[in-house]
């Protein structure tokens, strides 16, 4: 059984607010441009060109992303390159894993009670 502390320290570990991050993933495009974040880092210019929206709200989505610790804008040069957060992710699934937890701990305590009032 996971304790109220034990989940209190873990939500804790993510370094920004959980509701930005599923603020930033609640949105079609911006899972979109997860997925092409993920197999190679791009410029604003070069995610535009997957859309058919303006360059200004693609800017906004990555921002969002950015804000939500899914994706990092590096300057390079006049560009800013975006790039997944692989610590981002992390912390997203670290803080989901006491979900995770909770159901594992409630559906083997029913399997328990099943398998008893069966024999």
């Amino acid at each position: 059984m996971v304790s109220y502390k034990r989940e209190t320290e873990r939500f804790h570990i993510m370094q920004t607010d959980p509701h930005d991050t599923f603020k930033a993933l609640a949105d079609p495009t911006r899972r979109e441009i997860l997925g092409l974040l993920k197999s190679r880092e791009m410029t604003i210019g070069d995610v535009t060109r997957h859309f058919d929206i303006t360059r200004p709200a693609v800017k906004k989505h990555l921002a969002i992303l950015e804000s939500g610790r899914l994706i990092t804008v590096t300057p390079r040069g006049r560009e800013r390159i975006n790039a997944i957060n692989p610590e981002g992710f992390r912390e997203l699934e670290n803080w989901l894993e006491i979900f995770d937890r909770f159901w594992d701990d409630r559906l083997s305590a029913l399997k328990t009670a099943v398998e008893k009032d069966a024999s």
